[in-house]
């Protein structure tokens, strides 16, 4: 009977540095205890299955690695992409079968796709490949497949988190060498719990919302001449808000300031955590949660009035924390999940009142997880 294979991948929640990844910037993350795992065996074909549980059986033919366009946001893009730059690469592929489960919620901020871009990628590195590849190269093989393949313009920091495991600080001011540094930190043992919360909120048709933020950051930037905003100085941007105001809209102005910010509050994040000051790194992220509201605008879609699902759950993280703790939006931003950072003596307290507003499971406590992408056996 042939072998089979085990691997798995976690999910990651963003810590700090919303939307900063794309421009070069910093990014606090850190993978967390839910994964994506596969069963793997090789079926001497030319053809990859996969078998993700609750959806439909899919094939990938390993002769036809092009990109499809019909085939843009889907899962099979996903395979396709990571496969081709295996391939790309020299990896020898063969055909594999692959059974897919998942505990990493879809739409839940915590990077669903990115633990299974690093998922396949990881099977492909330790299969095919000699295990030539590094946890920061296979991340850079996911976001490529997003980007190219499924079609998302996402920045690298979901696929990092999950492939390197623990709480990292990561630096893409070079993107192709990323500067990635471990922090080793306990919140539990500081008195805290790590919360996300599901707003509610569906990520369909938000393509467009989550496109936007990079497309105005490229308009800012191609005043300047620059590719992103890392490579142009806080102050010769601040200096240049008169004129680039009416060349490019105030909110693309706007989203500018927040990230210059951010990037900076990513540094002051990772250096309290570091020498255990948690009082600074909680106002930290409401400092960071605020900017996102105002700058980045990323808590409710453009014109929406019925639902803002997000900002009724930061609204009621506020009312339930009372001043302690911090609440921040998670991930991308629109829709899905909001972060909170919440004292052990009023974890009770608040997944109750949470619940009774968004739904029982709608507050998920975390802990972090210290592997990334690996193979089981």
């Amino acid at each position: 009977m042939e072998k089979h294979h085990l691997f798995s991948a976690p999910g990651r929640t963003e810590i700090g540095g919303n939307h900063t990844d794309h421009q070069h910037g910093r990014v606090l993350a850190a993978a967390v205890n839910l994964e994506t795992s596969a069963e793997v065996w090789l079926n001497h074909s030319n053809c990859v299955w996969i078998q993700s549980e609750g959806y439909p059986t899919f094939h990938v033919e390993l002769d036809d690695l092009a990109i499809h366009e019909d085939e843009k946001n889907t899962t099979a893009a996903l395979v396709r992409g990571v496969l081709a730059a295996f391939a790309e690469r020299g990896a020898k592929l063969e055909g594999f079968d692959a059974v897919i489960r998942s505990n990493v919620l879809p739409g839940s901020g915590l990077s669903s796709s990115a633990a299974f871009e690093v998922l396949i990628g990881t099977v492909c590195n330790e299969l095919f490949f000699d295990k030539k590849l590094s946890a920061v190269e296979i991340a850079r093989i996911g976001q490529y497949a997003e980007n190219v393949y499924f079609g998302k313009p996402c920045g690298l920091m979901d696929q990092t988190a999950s492939s390197v495991g623990g709480m990292v600080y990561i630096d893409f001011e070079h993107p192709d060498s990323p500067t990635v540094e471990r922090i080793d930190f306990d919140l539990n043992a500081e008195g805290y719990a790590l919360c996300i919360i599901d707003s509610g909120a569906d990520h369909a048709d938000l393509t467009d919302e989550y496109a936007a933020i990079p497309m105005e950051m490229k308009q800012v930037c191609a005043f300047f001449g620059k590719e992103v905003l890392r490579q142009i100085p806080e102050e010769m941007f601040l200096a240049a808000i008169p004129a680039l105001r009416g060349k490019v809209s105030d909110r693309a102005i706007l989203r500018a300031i927040h990230i210059y910010q951010e990037n900076k509050r990513v540094a002051k994040q990772a250096a309290a955590l570091k020498c255990g000051d948690m009082n600074t790194f909680l106002q930290l992220i409401k400092e960071s949660g605020r900017s996102s509201w105002m700058y980045l605008q990323n808590i409710t879609p453009a014109g929406a009035v019925r639902h803002q699902e997000v900002a009724v759950a930061l609204a009621m993280c506020d009312t339930l924390l009372q001043g302690r703790g911090a609440y921040r939006v998670h991930g991308g931003g629109f829709a899905g999940t909001v972060q909170a950072f919440v004292p052990l003596d009023q974890l009770d307290y608040f997944k109750t009142g949470i619940e009774a507003v968004l739904g029982a499971e709608s507050c998920h406590i975390l802990s972090i997880r210290a592997i990334g992408g690996m193979a089981l056996n």
